[in-house]
């Protein structure tokens, strides 16, 4: 499969950025906000303790004191990045825990806080799929006929011995049901999914990645994992029960995945950063854009792009493309 002319970028994968650009045509940046939010996975309603590999203590923000509104959050930070990157248009990221954990009433009084907000053009909505139930998903839909939005759902692993070992408190077949419930243009779907997690081989990182790449998903953010401090993840590499992955694997794996995603699939993220407070490993993984050159380097050396090996594309790349009425 060539590389594709939509994609309008010199790269080998679509990335946000350029899918952004060709969609509006003026620079888009996302504005993160920490709601509030707590999990499920924590307060005992699913399980207690979180992901073993997250620290929960949430945002900086709000390990800061009292957090403002959802709307102040936003219009600070457009401020800040039209000074530092010039952008025209934002997306309200709600990102910390789980955002879509409440009653659809106080939903929707924060998506509307935040789209209020001048130069805002949409939501992206960071969720497990545990926690999208129908009144909520129509409740996002309601907003997708009128705004650009995500709906980010954590994955991690398509693997159920693996979601059980990393109290995910959910297993592959509710993340299924939670994307066969939300699929349907105009809401844009993106899966989370961890490389390196404890247990996993390639190939069980591959049928991952192949699972993504052949369900109704347009967007997908590929995360490293991460020890921290004050994790069980931290905690059993601390004491060499576990050994975190390697960059030059790392860097092969990502690219492996990219090579079978369908080329119209936006990649959100290539690797992960942590609290530098409480960061323990992988040493690689600290340096954000070196992983990134790194992938980019690899991909060139393979002569490769996303897409080449993948066995099947979406519907049509235009299906999700078209810009919303508020654009």
């Amino acid at each position: 499969m060539p590389k594709p002319d939509f994609w309008n970028n010199s790269k080998r994968y679509y990335d946000l950025k350029s899918y952004w650009k060709n969609l509006f045509g003026v620079p888009v940046h996302k504005l993160i906000i920490d709601a509030g939010f707590t999990c499920p996975n924590r307060d005992g309603t699913v399980a207690r303790g979180g992901c073993t590999y997250c620290d929960g203590r949430g945002s900086a923000l709000r390990q800061a004191g009292p957090l403002p509104g959802a709307g102040e959050q936003v219009r600070q930070g457009r401020e800040f990045y039209i000074r530092r990157a010039q952008a025209k248009k934002f997306i309200a990221y709600f990102q910390t825990f789980t955002n879509t954990y409440a009653p659809v009433e106080t939903l929707r009084s924060l998506y509307d806080e935040a789209l209020a907000v001048e130069d805002v053009i949409g939501l992206s909505i960071g969720t497990r799929p545990d926690c999208v139930p129908d009144e909520t998903l129509a409740l996002i839909r309601s907003y997708a006929a009128k705004y650009h939005v995500w709906l980010e759902i954590g994955l991690q692993s398509i693997h159920d011995r693996t979601l059980q070992e990393t109290n995910r408190g959910h297993n592959a077949a509710i993340f299924r049901d939670a994307v066969a419930r939300a699929t349907g243009a105009p809401l844009l779907l993106c899966a989370h999914v961890i490389v390196g997690l404890p247990g996993e081989t390639r190939t069980m990182i591959m049928e991952t990645a192949q699972a993504v790449a052949e369900m109704p998903i347009q967007g997908i953010k590929i995360h490293a994992l991460l020890a921290l401090a004050g994790t069980p993840i931290g905690s059993r590499c601390r004491r060499g029960e576990f050994e975190l992955m390697g960059k030059t694997e790392y860097v092969e794996t990502v690219c492996d995945i990219l090579e079978i995603l369908p080329p119209e699939m936006v990649i959100q993220r290539l690797t992960a950063d942590g609290y530098r407070d409480i960061f323990l490993g992988p040493e690689w993984a600290a340096n954000k854009l070196a992983v990134i050159n790194a992938i980019n380097a690899e991909m060139a050396r393979r002569d490769s792009w996303q897409g080449k090996h993948c066995a099947r594309t979406q519907p049509s790349p235009l299906s999700f493309r078209e810009p919303p009425l508020t654009a």
